[in-house]
């Protein structure tokens, strides 16, 4: 009988299965069907080729080759693979972008992006007087 507990275990989410909600793994999660929620995993968490993952992630690395609409904190490295598709913010210390991979959304890649926290966000217009000045100027 194989050990549970041994650093191999890992959550597997099957091709023909669907699951909403808050997922925690303190190794490995590996979505092959449809996730929505949100993923925390203390290991690795691989979408695969086919998978959709409407989800916010957290892990210490973040393997994409299928679709994920959410944000992405990887505390260690994010991988892209060629058949990747993210559409969301993404945060990480390390960040590898394959031929063939698609993103959208906001990036923060460096040694300091994790600590400084979440996913940059798009500047919002001034407001008051001065703005509607210059909103005539353009």
């Amino acid at each position: 009988m194989a050990d549970v507990h041994s650093s191999d275990s890992g959550t597997v989410i099957g091709a023909d299965t669907v699951i909403k909600g808050e997922m925690t793994v303190e190794n490995r999660a590996r979505i092959l069907g449809r996730f929505a929620g949100t993923i925390q995993a203390k290991g690795q968490v691989e979408v695969a080729d086919k998978a959709i993952c409407k989800a916010d992630i957290e892990a210490a690395t973040v393997q994409v080759d299928g679709l994920i609409e959410g944000n992405i904190k990887a505390l260690d490295k994010a991988h892209l693979n060629g058949t990747a598709k993210v559409v969301g913010d993404l945060v990480a210390s390390k960040l590898v972008v394959s031929e063939g991979a698609a993103f959208k959304g906001h990036l923060h890649v460096g040694p300091d992006a994790v600590k400084a926290g979440a996913a940059p966000r798009p500047q919002q217009p001034p407001k008051g007087p001065q703005a509607a000045q210059d909103q005539g100027k353009k």
